[in-house]
């Protein structure tokens, strides 16, 4: 089986290749803007004509796009996560109209939750933001698209590898810097909002079951935790993986760039158990010990040279 990876080199895209490459009789292709890339490919600004060339030598069984812009300009948003998707499926059309298309969307396409109700699939999307807007926007494109094609809408992603473009990584990185001093400050926003967060390596288990699985699979699935939790009790547990022993400080306004004004998000994922066999395997304070070591193990990799 040929498997092309979009956004191999990324968060999702890396660990997503990774685990495809472990299974048995199976060939993944990195695709991308680097030089490195098996197949070059770049969803923000290729032609569909041009795209398709690129598919048809590539000829994949399956197709896995983590490519994605968060932390950006809505301009880079757009074209990255609403024309990306869009154009890929009319290259699909074109040169590999059989393949299965498996697309990473975000939970933040829901917008604000209602404290105590998981959102299901069918749950009205309302995004309070630009990220949130531009992914549904290519949700939609990918849904419609006629392709044997699935959307896993993800939570908050967390584990190792996490950047700082996100809370886990950024808390991470402030961490690092802050020390074990009992005097030591880490200052950070409103941390009261609760968020449904996914360990990456159950994520990329989860794109792994939806470019394998045969026979149609429903056009969205939602990959999460199945649970809210407060923000405030991911920093304080990864402050104690940490040894931190100072004061977390609170300041500033609640939500983040992704998902600003949302104060509740939870995902009802029974759909990805039915359709995929699926359900998170690694728990919160797991996923955040591996997120710290995996930094320490970057860290003392830094030192040593």
């Amino acid at each position: 089986m040929r498997i092309l990876v979009l956004g191999a080199t990324g968060y999702l895209g890396g660990h997503v290749a990774e685990r495809l490459r472990a299974l048995p009789g199976t060939q993944v292709l990195a695709g991308g803007r680097s030089a490195a890339a098996d197949v070059t490919v770049d969803l923000a600004s290729d032609h569909p004509r041009q795209l398709a060339q690129a598919l048809a030598s590539a000829a994949p069984d399956a197709v896995v796009n983590c490519a994605g812009a968060t932390g950006t300009d809505a301009v880079t948003l757009a074209e990255v996560n609403a024309r990306g998707p869009a154009v890929l499926c009319a290259a699909l059309h074109q040169a590999a109209p059989a393949a299965r298309l498996v697309h990473l969307g975000s939970a933040s396409e829901y917008g604000p939750g209602t404290p105590g109700r998981p959102a299901a699939e069918s749950a009205a999307t309302r995004p309070s933001g630009p990220y949130g807007a531009t992914k549904l926007a290519g949700t939609v494109a990918v849904a419609a698209s006629g392709l044997d094609a699935v959307v896993l809408r993800v939570g908050n992603p967390v584990g190792p590898g996490a950047p700082p473009t996100g809370l886990p990584g950024r808390v991470t990185a402030l961490l690092t810097d802050a020390g074990c001093a009992p005097d030591a400050t880490l200052s950070l926003g409103d941390l009261s909002a609760h968020r449904d967060f996914v360990d990456v390596r159950d994520v990329a288990r989860a794109a792994e079951l939806a470019a394998t699985t045969p026979g149609p699979l429903p056009p969205v699935l939602n990959i999460g935790g199945g649970e809210a939790v407060q923000v405030r009790e991911l920093v304080r547990t990864l402050a104690g993986v940490a040894g931190f022993r100072g004061r977390i400080v609170e300041e500033g306004a609640s939500g983040s760039a992704r998902s600003p004004r949302v104060s509740w998000q939870c995902s009802d994922i029974t759909a990805a158990r039915d359709a995929l066999g699926w359900r998170p395997s690694y728990p919160l304070d797991a996923s955040l010990a591996a997120l710290w070591a995996a930094r320490s193990r970057s860290e003392e990799g830094a030192s040593a040279r």
